[in-house]
């Protein structure tokens, strides 16, 4: 069986390192997992070209909200979130779309015992944005979330997200993150580097800090906050925890390696790290 990830671009992706280690610890003999770069035009005549023998796909930007559109069958959680990043075969050779990021969200905090916030900070107008009030309403938030975001023009989207889960949600511009401190747990789904320039404002908060981040880890936002008691929780969990939920619907079987995953994913960034750069 074949899986692989696809998105624009996808050459730095984890997820081949992953799913292979997931495969050669549950002992799948004949499954492959690659890449392959497909921009968001290309998504159809991709699926439509794959025989039965393809077990899935994973799906990065800018492929997510596409993913819904092509598939047969769609999760309630990527609905409300409004995006897939899984597409799985089904034996008729229709495919469901699922969201296994807020799973990968939701794990990773429980798993840094962070599982019961109340208010909650999110940074970045994104779709890992929208999965972040997913997850936090999974984890029991039900009160209104603030929202800070560079550009708050374009968080239409994460609104909406906000509207169909039932989350009440206050957006504001990310300069007034000062104004907003008052928070259990601040989740950054900036881009790398990003968060940095608020380190003083992130030190002087009592929250815990969610940094999505996994490379080149950790963070300076990361260190401002551990290194005033605080819980941090970086990127790689996530990474890992909605692999594991994708290795799990791809391959109809719940006994997924999770160390051994998370053994090969580090072992894969120690490995980066170390590369020279240009």
């Amino acid at each position: 069986m074949h899986a692989a990830v696809l998105g624009s671009p996808v050459a730095h992706s984890l997820s081949p390192v992953l799913h292979g280690a997931a495969h050669r610890s549950m002992g799948l003999e004949g499954w492959t997992y690659g890449f392959h770069e497909c921009a968001e035009d290309g998504l159809a005549p991709f699926l439509r070209g794959l025989g039965a023998d393809w077990a899935g796909l994973s799906l990065t930007m800018p492929l997510k909200r596409r993913a819904m559109d092509l598939a047969d069958r769609v999760s309630g959680t990527a609905r409300a979130v409004g995006g897939a990043n899984t597409l799985v075969r089904s034996g008729d050779g229709s495919w469901d779309a699922y969201n296994t990021d807020v799973e990968g969200i939701t794990t990773a905090l429980t798993e840094a015992g962070i599982k019961a916030p109340r208010h909650c900070l999110v940074l970045g107008g994104g779709a890992t944005a929208a999965s972040a009030l997913a997850a936090l309403q999974e984890l029991g938030v039900h009160e209104s979330v603030t929202l800070l975001a560079r550009d708050i023009g374009r968080t239409g989207e994460v609104s909406e997200a906000a509207r169909r889960l039932g989350l009440g949600l206050e957006v504001a511009p990310l300069e007034e993150l000062e104004n907003h401190l008052d928070a259990d747990l601040i989740v950054s789904t900036l881009p790398s580097g990003a968060a940095d320039r608020h380190c003083d404002a992130l030190a002087a908060s009592r929250a815990d800090l969610f940094d999505v981040v996994y490379a080149p880890w950790p963070t300076e936002a990361a260190r401002a906050v551990a290194g005033r008691g605080g819980r941090v929780v970086g990127g790689f969990p996530m990474l890992l925890h909605q692999a594991v939920a994708q290795v799990r619907l791809m391959t109809g079987r719940d006994d997924v390696p999770v160390e051994a995953m998370r053994s090969a994913g580090w072992a894969e960034l120690d490995r980066r790290s170390r590369e020279p750069r240009n």
